[in-house]
């Protein structure tokens, strides 16, 4: 802290919001670790498939709703911008009430997902048997998870990062301990992992609740009151920019899906190979993200205050630390690449598959950075159009991609990637380049809440 106050104010109100979100977000593949862990233990592989092909379900449509949290932020940063307590509250509610209607959907439809994962999926009815246990626990979740989107939202709009990281240590450290006492003490197997999840999902929204209550004293928000009509107009424009994110996020998660399978296709030792190095590239993401965090705060308030200069100034210093994050994972990779690659796999085929894509994911880094932190500039200008048809045509530069160079293999998937890494950021920067700060500023696409 003593360092941060010899910083610029603000280097130092971008580290403040960037940090604990590093911090908090490098413990989430901890959790897949301790879960892999202890049903790894158990008498049966197919324990350990069906955590994993339950958990990938669940991941899937809770990632596809995370649009509940980059909508909040970048509207709640704008309404701290423009100090408008109303609006502060509003988005709140708004997207507090957005977050269980679609967890009422959820709960509606699981009845649905089973048999189309059966329909499609090769696994063995043992390992589809215990992905349906998984999944028809940790659905129950879905209330307080996408409630918690929200609140972590909220909050980073309010340029306040040490309440989402507590409630995220919360979260990871509870599951944890669950996860042991479940699983190991009562015996539960891979309901018991389910539980330990659930618990944890609805133990973070309590205590994110009251946070709530704190922050809305000390902002002095305006006083708490159900939604009224007029306020309820505002959710169709709620809608149409959570509807973008969510086309965008569908997207990238194709993109990862279309690796995966495509990847199978080459062998055993390639699928695995690009598991690992995969692991390694989300572990990246999980780090960048907590600058595109500090990016949606702190250009939602900018926007929200009609600041150009200091939307100037952001670019640069997002610019200069994610820029000095990405050469370092890309070092960082260089030069440990091959001891990194043994902690994961002890197979000496597919350590050596693995090293022979290494250089990708050596430049990944550098390729992807200007995406993560240009998608958190748009979130907190809410330009989700611009967002949704950046990624679209970054999507359609993949396909093409990988299409036209496919005899070269995996190559081909890697080239792919990096050519969608890019395209994102290119796309995204294009406009700000021709127009500048004033892009972010227009009132066409910005969504704002009137109350």
């Amino acid at each position: 802290m003593a360092l941060l106050n010899t910083l610029h104010p603000k280097q130092k109100q971008v580290l403040l919001i960037a940090l604990p979100m590093i911090a908090s977000n490098l413990t989430i593949p901890l959790l897949s670790l301790v879960d892999t862990a202890v049903v790894g233990h158990l008498e049966h592989a197919w324990y350990l498939g069906g955590v994993a092909l339950g958990g990938s379900l669940i991941s899937l449509l809770f990632l596809l709703l995370g649009f509940l949290r980059m909508s909040t932020t970048g509207l709640t940063a704008q309404a701290y911008g423009a100090r408008d307590s109303k609006a502060q509250r509003d988005c709140l509610l708004q997207a507090g009430l957005v977050a269980l209607l679609l967890a009422a959907l959820l709960l509606l439809l699981h009845p649905l997902v089973l048999p189309t994962v059966h329909l499609f999926s090769q696994a063995s009815s043992e390992v589809l048997q215990q992905a349906a246990i998984y999944f028809q626990v940790r659905i129950w979740s879905a209330p307080a998870a996408l409630l918690n989107m929200v609140l972590l939202g909220w909050f980073l709009g309010l340029h306040n990062a040490r309440y989402p990281m507590w409630l995220l240590l919360l979260n990871q450290s509870l599951n944890i301990a669950l996860d042991l006492l479940f699983v190991l003490g009562f015996g539960w197997k891979v309901a018991g992992v389910a539980a330990a999840s659930v618990i944890a999902d609805y133990s973070t929204l309590l205590v994110g609740l009251i946070l709530v209550r704190r922050m809305w004293q000390q902002q002095q928000l305006a006083p708490f009151q159900w939604l009224q009509l007029k306020q309820l107009t505002g959710l169709a424009r709620l809608f149409a920019l959570n509807r973008d994110i969510f086309i965008r996020s569908l997207c990238l998660q194709l993109v990862f899906v279309f690796i995966a399978f495509r990847g199978a296709s080459y062998g055993d030792a390639i699928v695995a190979a690009n598991a690992v190095l995969i692991t390694f590239l989300m572990l990246v993401s999980y780090a960048l993200d907590g600058f595109a965090y500090a990016a949606e705060a702190t250009t939602g308030k900018a926007v929200g205050a009609n600041d150009r200069n200091d939307l100037q100034d952001l670019f640069r210093i997002l610019a200069g630390w994610g820029l000095l994050l990405a050469l370092l994972f890309s070092a960082f990779f260089w030069l440990a690449g091959p001891q990194l690659i043994a902690l994961l796999t002890s197979i000496v085929e597919v350590r050596q598959t693995a090293a022979d894509f290494l250089p990708w994911l050596i430049a990944l880094p550098l390729l992807a950075v200007w995406s993560y932190l240009l998608d958190g500039i748009y979130i907190g200008a809410t330009k989700a159009k611009a967002m949704r048809n950046s990624m679209l045509l970054s999507f359609a530069g993949f396909i093409i991609s990988y299409t036209t160079l496919q005899s070269l293999g995996n190559h081909a998937l890697w080239f792919a990637l990096s050519c969608f890494m890019l395209l994102r950021g290119i796309t995204l920067a294009w406009p700000l380049y021709r127009a500048g700060a004033g892009y972010l500023m227009s009132e066409n696409e910005n969504i704002k809440n009137k109350s």
